[in-house]
């Protein structure tokens, strides 16, 4: 009786163990699945607060808004005549574009890097530019004397400036620098399309937006507040041809003129490229040939000796 009871007692912690264990692998074996779902959720919860984390400081270093008043509106793209690979400028839009830098934009901003002899054989005939350069009196010197003396202006003449330093210029403007335009297409972001979105861009500031007294509402400018108030309205010029003086041609105009002094020699350098790639595909063509009927003989000859027979 008592080994019964000794049995029964031993059996039941070994029983109560076995079930124990049972019952653990049945659990993990069925909690797998699970498991690796959890793991996945887990990872992609991480890739998902990574990418937040790294948009949201790229938000924070850049910041984004509506107005992009720092930075200016992004100005659209626009089928400019001279911006294909084998496309040159439209010189009449070039003589017209000058006509209105002369009559608009030359009482406030220079052409430093710019002659008068740049024009002849773009815009002007030799005769026109030569008048033109005459009609300005430059200071030259000194003569035999030692005096300096006025002279008409030649071909050779840098186009005259509007004011005689900076500090006179910044005067004359509320202390507002006009830059030089000889190279404000290359040196503004956007280039021709941020030059004529900008002439093209004047309208009332929106409500909330307050424009300090001297200022002007562009929202294409840097800030939207731009000294420089809007000076092409319809009808401001007469074009020699007779072409139409809107604002947005005279911008267009006037655009495609400062494209050009940024770079005077563009249609020469596509002239040329064309010209060089011309002669490689030649050249090109030509070797290809020599190899392949000059050099296949000496390429494809066999060798053999043949020892004398005595």
């Amino acid at each position: 009786m008592f080994a019964r009871l000794s049995g029964q007692v031993a059996k039941r912690p070994l029983k109560r163990w076995v079930n124990a264990f049972a019952q653990t692998r049945g659990f993990s074996g069925t909690s797998s699945a699970p498991q690796s779902n959890s793991k996945t959720v887990a990872a992609t919860a991480a890739v998902a607060v990574a990418t937040a984390t790294g948009i949201g400081y790229y938000l924070y270093v850049n910041p984004i808004h509506a107005g992009m008043e720092d930075e200016g509106l992004h100005s659209p793209s626009y089928p400019w005549s001279h911006f294909g690979p084998f496309s040159t400028f439209d010189h009449a839009s070039i003589r017209r574009g000058y006509q209105v830098y002369r009559e608009v934009c030359s009482t406030c901003h220079s052409l430093d890097h710019i002659s008068w002899r740049n024009l002849v054989g773009v815009s002007h005939t030799e005769d026109e530019v030569r008048a033109m350069a005459e009609e300005f009196e430059y200071k030259d010197g000194p003569d035999d004397n030692g005096d300096y003396f006025d002279r008409p202006g030649k071909l050779s003449d840098r186009m005259p400036r509007p004011y005689p330093n900076e500090e006179a210029a910044r005067a004359a403007n509320g202390g507002a620098l006009p830059p030089d335009l000889s190279l404000v297409v290359k040196a503004r972001e956007g280039g021709a399309n941020y030059i004529f979105s900008l002439l093209t861009g004047y309208y009332d500031p929106p409500a909330g937006v307050e424009i300090r007294e001297g200022l002007n509402y562009n929202p294409y400018f840097p800030g939207g507040a731009i000294a420089m108030a809007r000076l092409l309205f319809d009808d401001l010029v007469e074009y020699d041809d007779g072409t139409p003086a809107t604002t947005s041609q005279m911008a267009k105009d006037v655009t495609t003129f400062l494209s050009w002094a940024a770079e005077p020699e563009h249609d020469d350098r596509k002239k040329m490229g064309i010209k060089a790639i011309i002669m490689l595909s030649v050249m090109t063509i030509l070797s290809i040939w020599v190899k392949r009927n000059r050099w296949a003989s000496l390429k494809t000859r066999k060798i053999a000796y043949a020892p004398p027979r005595y």
